[in-house]
């Protein structure tokens, strides 16, 4: 079984306390806990201004339609910082408090893609960064600089491995070219994908180890991301097409993990009995024509996207859910 292979969250949890978050996250997910995001803390919080606190020798700061580059250390770099030591030290707390220090365990920590930061980015002139190839490449160095830091101080900290998550919801907007402009006179033009590709790996060279990507948008990039070094792609499960569904069998045969988000980001009308969870994944393996050890050993199980928005009771009970469907699938994935 890949370390991708496993009941995961996302990465955004509800509420503005990172040590109950924290706690709930490791003791749900003992087998691949994340480091939370907690995004209802505000600027810096998200998972655009958390790169503010990972982004070597470029500064960020707010204007009216999100972040732009600014030099020095803006107060938005500060607080962001602050945000993330304390998101790191309540992991650190939490991984303690379960004796999983040294046990050889792994912890996923999650950060914007070099696309979607730099779509999501204003220049000074309020252009998108992704508009301006010298600063899309600047970027993405700077952010594997910075996260490839970030990776090795969380290790160090709670002794364990750390894999990344690159979240790139805007990559298939920006492969088309569909990224509206700051006037209509001033569209974004499509990024090239081999472009794409190439800035991608660098991150995942950078930075080291295992990598996956989480797009949660329709029209995954499919042939783009087979270019890339990627080990796992996370994808939510209800937006999956017949291209899709290609595009998994693809990545799978290649020896690659697909991480199939199979729980809603808010609370369903109705309970959601485990069965139910095994089975929407099994459904895709098994329409697929996989046998059902490639449902051990190449699928992790999410939720959709974050759980942000959730209240704190779905957000438990989610991880909850995906941990005892992954071990039922685990101790017999004929069952599911």
């Amino acid at each position: 079984m890949t370390i991708f292979a496993q009941a995961t969250g996302i990465g955004s949890w509800p509420g503005t306390v990172a040590r109950e978050a924290a706690a709930v996250v490791v003791g749900e997910l003992p087998a691949l806990p994340h480091l939370v995001e907690l995004p209802a803390r505000g600027v810096g919080a998200d998972i655009i201004g958390r790169a503010a606190a990972l982004l070597v020798d470029i500064g960020m700061d707010t204007v009216p339609r999100g972040y732009r580059i600014a030099p020095g250390r803006s107060s938005v770099v500060r607080r962001a910082t602050g945000l993330l030591d304390e998101d790191v030290d309540a992991l650190e707390e939490a991984w303690e408090k379960a004796g999983l220090r040294g046990t050889g365990r792994t912890i996923k920590v999650q950060v914007p893609g070099p696309l979607t930061l730099a779509a999501e980015l204003e220049l000074s002139g309020g252009h998108r960064a992704i508009s301006d190839q010298g600063a899309l490449r600047d970027l993405t160095g700077s952010l594997a600089e910075g996260v490839a830091h970030h990776r090795a101080e969380v290790a160090r900290r709670c002794d364990a491995e750390v894999v990344v998550q690159f979240d790139e919801p805007a990559l298939p907007a920006a492969l088309a070219g569909r990224l509206a402009g700051v006037t209509r006179m001033s569209p974004v033009a499509p990024v090239d994908a081999l472009l794409a590709a190439s800035l991608l790996d660098q991150c995942i060279a950078t930075v080291g180890g295992p990598a996956s990507i989480h797009v949660c948008a329709t029209d995954v990039p499919w042939k783009t991301l087979a270019r890339t070094a990627f080990s796992a792609i996370s994808v939510d499960a209800a937006k999956l097409t017949a291209a899709d569904l290609d595009g998994i069998g693809e990545w799978v045969e290649a020896g690659r993990t697909i991480m199939l988000g199979v729980l809603p980001g808010v609370a369903p009308e109705h309970p959601v009995p485990v069965e139910q969870v095994a089975a929407a994944a099994a459904s895709i393996t098994d329409r697929l024509g996989f046998p059902r050890t490639v449902l051990r050993e190449r699928v992790g199980l999410t939720p959709a996207c974050g759980l942000a928005g959730a209240t704190q009771t779905w957000a438990r009970s989610a991880l909850t859910l995906l941990r005892k469907a992954a071990d039922g699938i685990a101790q017999d994935p004929d069952s599911a």
